[in-house]
């Protein structure tokens, strides 16, 4: 599994956008102009938003994944070559709770998701 494979994942969520926005090689994706997952420009690894602190301490405390450097402690790393289902199923949570969070507008004007 790559960066790529990544990208592609995040790609596929309704409204998903990818940007750059400090330059120099950033994967940031954003839905209603909230991150929910980035890759670092010189890192192979995705951070993303966990339901709660507990939960991203429980898949750091399991070698799963890595605290997220510069984000809150509900926010978690994980390798890009990492199981693809994994990475699936933790890029989709943290989509799933950002676009949960927007206001009821936003969210009424995006494509429900698959």
């Amino acid at each position: 599994m790559s960066r790529k494979l990544v990208n592609q994942i995040c790609g596929r969520f309704p409204g998903a956008e990818h940007s750059d926005p400090w330059g120099g090689g950033h994967d940031c994706w954003k839905v209603g102009g909230k991150i929910f997952a980035l890759i670092g420009a010189m890192e192979e690894r995705v951070s993303v938003k966990c339901d709660s602190i507990e939960t991203s301490a429980m898949l750091i405390e399991a070698g799963v994944a890595a605290k997220a450097p510069y984000m809150h402690r509900s926010w978690v790393a994980l390798p890009c070559d990492a199981a693809r289902d994994e990475l699936e199923h933790r890029i989709r949570q943290s989509y799933l709770i950002i676009r949960g969070g927007l206001p009821k507008t936003v969210q009424a004007d995006l494509a429900p998701v698959r």
